[in-house]
């Protein structure tokens, strides 16, 4: 598996199909024998902008930290363990709603979607 070409940036969907985000990073393990794995599947504007690095990548992270209610958090991530199948996209074996939301769409959904008249009400 080539973690550039098979992990990151796929999207990644729970048992439903739901969308949960896409792979913005991946977490890495040393094994005692030195074999390196995956370990988790990072999420959110955080990973991402520590992941780009350079002056747009740490003003996007930083303002992910901002705007998250716990800004020495780090980045939501899923457990391998919780992936099911992987294919054009990252299928888990849990439903969306066990898993943490980013920070940034967090505070997006609470300060400006939820603002928009008719935003609570499903059509």
């Amino acid at each position: 598996m080539l973690i550039g070409f098979d992990l990151l940036d796929r999207q990644i969907v729970d048992r439903d199909g739901e969308p949960v985000g896409k792979v913005d990073d991946v977490e890495l393990t040393r094994d005692a024998d030195g074999t390196v794995h995956v370990s988790a599947l990072l999420l959110g504007q955080q990973a991402l902008g520590e992941r780009i690095g350079g002056i747009l990548g740490r003003m996007l992270a930083g303002m992910a930290r901002r705007l998250s209610d716990d800004p020495d958090r780090p980045p939501p991530r899923i457990s391998i363990d919780l992936v099911a199948e992987f294919g054009s996209a990252i299928t888990l074996n849990v439903r969306r709603e066990l898993l943490p939301d980013p920070p940034l769409e967090a505070w997006l959904r609470d300060h400006v979607i939820g603002r928009i008249p008719g935003a609570g009400h499903e059509s």
